[in-house]
């Protein structure tokens, strides 16, 4: 897309309202959707904007991937939260591989879920990611972002497609394909699986060398047509990560779902707590890692969520 045509379009957008209601304050944040296309790859990048209204002159940034089947407008919990902390949220639509696997036939979705978990499919993520990123900066908001301050996250599929674009890399015919964004400082990542069909994650993983999180719980379980993948899957994909910046959460019981936007998944009463406890840690990790928050939030949050923590590992003191 032409700069003069995505800033009319970005000048124009429509600043949804906050789901917040703040009477005659100004809200924390404002809330815009641009439908951006990728011309050299002929594919449409949707993306959702969580915006905060803070008067410094820059601002981190989150890059959020959503799982198999998912939008531009899910986690919204986790974009709100983080927009109303200062931190930017540019959530993306990955359109092979979005809502729209839902619709159609219904004997068709069992190929439409293993079509969109396919190589093709997983390695046009990240380029999304990539392509909104530059969008973004080179739009009138761009000079708004402290691009030293820059994080990936991603839940699921949207995980894997996080740890692509922060370094790691697959193996074909010999040679490595490498989708490394290094614009990214660190990495948030929701209930993580293995890379599909790979099965020495070190060999892909080892090469990812920012501060990560992993956010999982003991029921962690991830059950679609043709695949299946229990949670011990996301405590070996921590431990094969390469950085020497990375911690681990592990909550109590719960579900795959837990951390999407739906409510009730994993249980009515730990559904709210997984989610509170989830934004507050991922907060204070980027804050933590940006340099703009006390090292000791880690630790703290520990002791305010400990009665549905089943484990936790890494950095969570001080340093």
């Amino acid at each position: 897309m032409k700069r003069r045509v995505f800033n009319a379009a970005l000048l124009a957008a429509t600043a949804l309202s906050s789901l917040r209601a703040w009477g005659d304050e100004s809200p924390p944040f404002e809330t815009m959707e641009f439908e951006w296309a990728d011309e050299k790859r002929q594919r449409a990048v949707p993306v959702r904007l969580y915006w905060p209204n803070v008067t410094s002159a820059q601002m981190p940034l989150v890059v959020f991937s959503h799982g198999i089947g998912g939008s531009r407008r899910g986690y919204s919990y986790l974009g709100q939260h983080w927009a109303s902390n200062g931190i930017a949220s540019l959530h993306l639509q990955h359109v092979g591989s979005d809502r729209n696997l839902w619709f159609g036939n219904p004997l068709g979705l069992v190929g439409r879920l293993q079509d969109a978990a396919q190589e093709s499919e997983a390695t046009q993520r990240p380029r999304d990611l990539s392509f909104a990123l530059d969008q973004l900066l080179a739009s009138p908001l761009g000079e708004r972002i402290d691009t030293q301050r820059i994080v990936a996250a991603g839940h699921s599929y949207g995980a894997n497609t996080t740890l692509l674009a922060a370094g790691a890399q697959i193996e074909r015919e010999g040679k490595r394909i490498a989708l490394h964004d290094e614009r990214l400082c660190a990495a948030v990542l929701l209930s993580t699986p293995p890379f599909y069909g790979e099965r020495e994650p070190q060999r892909i993983l080892g090469s990812v060398h920012v501060p990560t999180l992993h956010v999982t719980a003991t029921g962690d379980i991830i059950r679609i047509p043709g695949y299946w993948s229990g949670a011990e899957d996301r405590i070996a994909v921590f431990d094969a990560i390469g950085s020497k910046h990375k911690a681990l959460a592990v909550f109590e019981g719960g579900s795959h779902s837990m951390f999407t936007d739906r409510p009730g998944t994993g249980g009515t009463e730990l559904n709210p707590r997984v989610k509170l406890a989830t934004k507050e840690l991922s907060l204070a990790f980027m804050q933590t890692r940006l340099g703009i928050g006390s090292p000791l939030a880690l630790s703290l949050w520990v002791e305010r969520h400990r009665a549905i923590i089943a484990k936790h590992d890494g950095a969570f003191g001080v340093g």
